[in-house]
């Protein structure tokens, strides 16, 4: 299991600032949709110039001109790009295409996906690197949680890589780590936190122990 961290509501020099706290116990780096909706690519061109050693996740949640979109992220430096999973296969198809190209990797993102066993399987054989249960923000305030899902989701898939996201704190990741996802991600579980090495540090202990 790796640990990714989502960077949502910083600016590029909290961005990097914040990494440099907790790039000991971190995989990859999430640079979050807000971000780069406010500041484009230059936020994961600045993080990864400053982290090359850091895999880098550009949160671009694609849904259309797929190909394109994945060069972009591709050039500013991004290792693995985000599609969502209610996006048409043609899509689906170019990203995965345009990645494999520039050796890079695809993470598609299940949020608002409604038959999540049927897309997985589908998003598995069209190529996707990783699968991943997302309870958005919204959610997450009706009390939503993604353990079923991704349940759902390792039990149907051959090829792609699992992933979790969506409110994992400390508190939740024993039951996280249970459901053995190839991949975790924690924003505001790290974010939040005034001793955010510390927090990084032992969720990364926990999951190594998983």
């Amino acid at each position: 299991m790796k640990l990714q961290l989502a960077l949502d509501l910083v600016n590029i020099p909290e961005a990097i600032e914040l990494v440099a706290e907790v790039q000991d116990s971190i995989d990859i780096v999430e640079i979050g949709t807000p971000i780069i909706n406010k500041f484009g690519h230059e936020a994961v061109r600045k993080v990864k110039e400053a982290y090359p050693s850091l895999t880098v996740l550009a949160d671009v949640k694609i849904m259309d001109a797929a190909g394109y979109e994945v060069e972009q992220a591709s050039n500013a430096g991004a290792d693995i790009v985000t599609i969502l999973g209610a996006a048409e296969d043609s899509s689906i198809r170019g990203a995965v295409e345009a990645a494999k190209e520039a050796g890079k990797e695809i993470l598609v993102d299940m949020i608002a996906v409604k038959d999540i066993e049927t897309r997985a399987k589908e998003l598995d054989q069209l190529g996707a690197d990783y699968i991943c249960v997302h309870t958005g923000y919204d959610l997450q305030a009706e009390g939503k949680d993604s353990f079923e899902d991704l349940r759902t989701i390792k039990g149907v898939v051959k090829n792609a890589k699992t992933a979790i996201a969506g409110g994992i704190k400390l508190e939740t990741l024993p039951e996280v780590v249970k459901a053995q996802p190839d991949l975790v991600i924690v924003g505001g579980g790290i974010t939040s936190k005034e001793d955010k090495k510390a927090a990084a540090a032992e969720i990364k202990e926990l999951i190594n122990k998983g």
